[in-house]
């Protein structure tokens, strides 16, 4: 997975001299130019998956006013180059199928969930408060890969229209997600990194065999090369597992199998997103007993709808082989 931070290059400030320093520097070599510093505002090299969820609201004089403000802010957000929304009702969908709070109450097991159900990396929401007759508007910042939690807040009265509150407050919240995104999303970790701790975390335990098999489509479309199974395949062959091919299935002591597909999010620009999910489980081949089962969803953005496809399999599937293989072992 790429990771979303880079930072941009400040220009060196310009010293102010004296006309007797300036003569006297006028004779001398140019300085070498000092290292750039990065600016607070760090540019985000990717798009962050982010999903408004409800608010809560307290006091008589803003009653109603919690579902004004994630709609206007998901609105508001919804323009920001650097964030892509997750869509409300697909939201709602996942939640309400998998009975997760919607509600500025998300702990941080239901964020780590609620992330790896729709693919959101921050998640934003909050609370409207009536406090001596002015109005807080209060938002928590969640990192679903980190579940760190930080704040942004805007006050206004009773008499003020909700939408510059709320407009203020979305650009508190993008500011905090480029600025402190180092605490929000997990850092990237290289492909030989992952293998070696999954590697550590099976220790000597003796592996199974396994033949995997992950067909997948992208809108409807069969895929020729699956991803999912790829990497699931390169997971298991890099950890230790005698991998057969399908064509063998019958040799091996457990089968994982599932499906993958990949749908087109939305384009902005010359970038397209696109969300995965990949759904496997584990068959002892003998019994027919289902030793373990798992889903992953993710969200991944490029130039290209089937790159952009591509990358969101594999980067779900991954996940899923880091929980499910250490499952599998004696």
């Amino acid at each position: 997975m790429k990771r979303i931070l880079t930072l941009t290059l400040a220009a060196v400030a310009a010293i102010s001299f004296t006309a007797r320093a300036a003569d006297a520097a006028a004779a001398k070599p140019a300085a070498t130019p000092a290292p750039a510093a990065a600016t607070a505002d760090a540019k985000v090299l990717d798009p962050v998956p982010t999903a408004v969820l409800a608010f809560t609201e307290r006091g008589a004089a803003v009653k109603g006013d919690a579902e004004k403000v994630a709609d206007l802010l998901f609105a508001k957000l919804s323009t920001d180059p650097d964030l892509w929304l997750v869509d409300r009702q697909e939201l709602d969908k996942v939640l309400n199928e998998h009975e997760l709070s919607a509600s500025g109450m998300v702990n941080p097991a239901q964020a780590v969930k609620i992330g790896s159900l729709t693919g959101a990396k921050i998640l934003v929401t909050g609370s409207v408060m009536d406090i001596d007759k002015d109005i807080y508007i209060v938002a928590k910042i969640i990192g679903t890969e980190t579940t760190r939690v930080l704040g942004s807040s805007v006050k206004g009265s009773q008499k003020d229209d909700l939408a510059p509150l709320v407009g203020q407050l979305a650009a508190e919240i993008a500011k905090t997600v480029k600025q402190q995104s180092d605490k929000l999303i997990a850092p990237e970790v290289k492909l030989e990194d992952r293998i070696a701790a999954l590697k550590k975390t099976m220790g000597d335990a003796k592996r199974p065999s396994v033949s995997v098999h992950i067909p997948e489509g992208h809108v409807s479309v069969i895929v020729i090369d699956p991803a999912a199974q790829t990497e699931v395949t390169l997971f298991c062959k890099e950890t230790g597992f005698e991998v057969f091919d399908t064509t063998d299935a019958s040799k091996a002591d457990i089968k994982l199998e599932g499906e993958a597909f990949s749908e087109f999010g939305m384009r902005r620009g010359n970038l397209v997103s696109v969300k995965a999910r990949v759904e496997i489980k584990a068959v002892d081949r003998k019994t027919g007993q289902i030793l373990a089962a798992d889903r992953e969803t993710a969200v991944e953005v490029d130039l290209t709808e089937i790159i952009a496809g591509k990358k969101a399999l594999q980067s779900a599937a991954a996940r899923l082989a880091e929980r499910m293989l250490p499952k599998l072992v004696k």
